[in-house]
C-alpha cells in the first residue's frame, strides 16, 4: 500500500520551516525572509512520489502573541501540530537553547503522534555543539528520530523525508497527484508582494504590513493578467518608509513583485500597487478577514486533518 498523511511543520520564528517546505518540494509555495514571524497562515504543500504523498502544512512561528493577528497565527500553528499524522519540530540549530525552545520542546512532548526533531541550519555550527542539542532533545520528549539538516543547502533532507514515508500511515493519496499546493492564485500572489516589500523595507517595517489583493482580472488569452494590490501600514510614517523619495521604493517593489509574479503565473502581469494608512490593522477582524479570504477560497486548507489527541 502506498503512504499518505498531514506533516506538521512547526518551530520557533525563523527556524527555517519555510525553507525547508521548498527544499522537500523543490519548489516555491511559501515565501521566505529573515524577517521572524513572515509565515502567517498555515501554507500547504504537496509532495507526491510512488511511495504516497505527504502532505506539509507549514506553519506560523511559536510566539508570545501580542495583537489578534499574532493569536490567529499560533492557533493555526498549534492546530496543525495537534491534528496532523508526524509532527516536525524544525529547530534553529545556530540559535542557543532559550526558554521559548523550552516551551515548544514541552508543548511537542505532550503530542502523541510520531514526532521528529529536526536540527535546522547546521551548516552554521560547529559539529562538536551540535551532540549537546540533539542529547537535549532526545531527553526532552519521545521523538521517533532526531535529524540534523541544513535546509538552505539540502543536506540530510533525503534521510528526513526517509523517516517521514517510515512513520506515515499507509493510505490513499488526498489530493491529485499534479497539485502543489491547495492555495489560489490570489494568496499566493499576494504572499509574493509581501515578500518582496519585506526585501525592500529591512528592519524598517518588521510585523506592521499586509497585501489585500483588491481586484484580479484575466483580459483574455496573450493578454497580461491586472492586478491591483493594496499594501497596508499601521503608521503614516511607514507609508513614507514604503513609497520612498519620489516614489523610488515602491516603485522598486512593484517591479520586483511583477517579474517574480510573471515568472509564477507564466504570463503577462500589470501590477497597480498603492499603499494605504490603516492604524492598528492587526487587531482590526474585518480587515484579518478580507485577508484571509483567498486562502479560504480553499476549503480544505483550515479543515481538520484529523481528531486532535485527547
Amino acid at each position: 500500500m502506498p503512504k499518505a498523511g498531514h506533516v506538521a511543520l512547526v518551530g520557533r520564528p525563523n527556524a527555517g520551516k519555510s525553507t525547508l517546505l521548498n527544499r522537500l518540494l523543490a519548489e516555491k509555495v511559501a515565501i521566505v525572509s529573515d524577517k521572524p514571524q513572515t509565515t502567517r497562515h498555515r501554507i500547504v504543500g504537496i509532495l507526491t512520489t510512488p511511495e504516497g504523498q505527504i502532505v506539509f502544512h507549514d506553519t506560523p512561528g511559536i510566539h508570545r502573541p501580542l495583537h489578534q493577528l499574532n493569536r490567529q497565527m499560533v492557533r493555526a500553528a498549534t492546530e496543525a501540530m495537534e491534528q496532523a499524522d508526524v509532527v516536525c519540530l524544525v529547530v534553529d540549530a545556530a540559535e542557543p537553547f532559550g526558554n521559548g525552545d523550552r516551551f515548544l520542546l514541552e508543548m511537542v512532548a505532550r503530542v502523541k503522534r510520531p514526532k521528529i526533531a529536526v536540527l535546522n541550519k547546521i551548516d552554521r555550527v560547529y559539529k562538536e555543539t551540535l551532540l549537546p542539542r540533539l542529547v537535549t532533545y532526545s531527553e526532552g520528549a519521545d521523538f521517533a528520530a532526531l535529524v540534523p539538516i541544513s535546509a538552505q543547502d539540502g543536506d540530510g533532507c533525503e534521510r528526513l523525508l526517509t523517516e517521514l514515508w517510515r512513520h506515515l500511515p499507509e493510505g490513499e493519496p488526498f489530493y491529485d497527484a499534479e497539485l502543489l499546493t491547495v492555495h489560489p492564485e490570489r494568496f499566493l500572489a499576494a504572499e509574493r508582494i509581501r515578500e518582496k516589500v519585506l526585501e525592500a523595507t529591512h528592519d524598517e517595517l518588521p510585523f506592521t504590513t499586509a497585501v489585500l489583493i483588491e481586484a484580479w482580472e484575466e483580459p483574455g488569452e496573450g493578454r497580461a493578467t491586472r492586478i491591483t494590490a493594496t499594501i497596508l501600514v499601521e503608521r503614516d510614517t511607514h507609508k513614507g518608509i514604503l513609497v520612498g523619495r519620489r516614489g523610488a521604493t515602491i516603485k522598486a517593489i512593484g517591479t520586483a513583485a511583477r517579474l517574480d509574479l510573471e515568472e509564477f503565473l507564466e504570463r503577462k502581469v500589470f501590477l497597480d500597487l498603492r499603499v494605504r494608512h490603516e492604524p492598528a490593522w492587526r487587531e482590526n477582524q474585518r480587515l484579518l478577514t478580507d485577508l484571509d479570504r483567498d486562502l479560504h477560497a480553499a476549503s480544505d486548507v483550515e479543515g481538520p486533518l484529523r481528531p486532535p489527541d485527547d
